[in-house]
């Protein structure tokens, strides 16, 4: 075989690769804006949605005309607004589709044990995300208080709705991935990679890192945030330490077993 033949050789698989990426990002796409047409549709409901934390207090907020914290700003910022918001929407609803094309694009390299983690990564990480992305939205409130009440009493607080819209993202996504911990590590623990005992040992470590994380990260930083961040991720961090040293035990069991057969 010749140096040109084989240099053809090598690249095949790469471009095979590659062809297989694309393919993943184009379906990921077309699953972005088809939610995002939704996002573009359901806008009005959206951005009031979106708003009731600022301005909703203790009642849901019915029209944007009650809000005068939040202002658009420019000729162009209604329709970049609505855009944003759209893209969004689309990002954060089609989450399975991106997340199933990711675990799709691994698949072929995978056997059959560490597809079905795979695949188990894949149906666990969604309602994980979805409940942080909850916990997040419902905190919000409680954050906005807490630092509006630092504006002195003789001024008024105008806030661009882009710059509230990225705060709130942060907060929402923030929690959403944060949620993602027991799913994590007990996808490490079904690898082999860690134990039950090894995740629970080190726990005041542990619990320390968690707050430093939430501090480092919690955009509001007030410790009302903080402590609805910290105290459920701590919760989930033992939750996955005791369920993966039940499944050490099952395992062990297994293994026993099999040992004297």
């Amino acid at each position: 075989m010749s140096m040109n033949e084989q240099f053809d050789a090598s690249k095949a698989p790469l471009l095979a690769h590659l062809r297989e990426l694309r393919k993943r990002i184009f379906k990921s796409a077309l699953g972005v804006v088809a939610f995002a047409v939704i996002g573009w549709l359901f806008y009005n409901q959206i951005i009031l949605q979106l708003a009731t934390p600022m301005c909703g207090e203790s009642q849901e907020l019915q029209s944007l005309e009650q809000c005068t914290s939040l202002y658009v700003s420019g000729v162009l910022g209604p329709l970049n607004l609505q855009i944003k918001v759209a893209l969004l929407v689309g990002i954060i609803l089609s989450a399975p589709v991106w997340l199933f094309q990711i675990w799709a694009f691994v698949l072929p390299g995978l056997k059959r044990r560490e597809k079905i983690l795979a695949f188990a990564f894949f149906v666990g990480a969604i309602p994980f995300f979805a409940a942080g992305v909850t916990l997040g939205y419902y905190i919000l409130p409680v954050a906005i208080k807490v630092l509006l009440g630092f504006t002195p009493d003789n001024l008024a607080n105008l806030i661009r709705f882009d710059d509230y819209l990225d705060f709130v993202l942060r907060v929402i996504l923030l929690f959403g991935i944060a949620f993602e911990l027991p799913v994590f590590l007990l996808a490490l623990n079904a690898a082999g990679a860690i134990t039950g005992a090894a995740i629970l040992k080190p726990w005041r470590v542990a619990v320390f890192l968690i707050f430093l994380f939430v501090a480092a990260f919690t955009p509001t930083g007030d410790p009302l945030t903080m402590l609805a961040l910290a105290i459920p991720l701590c919760a989930l961090y033992f939750a996955a330490g005791w369920i993966a040293s039940l499944l050490d035990k099952r395992r062990a069991r297994k293994t026993l077993a099999s040992d004297e057969v």
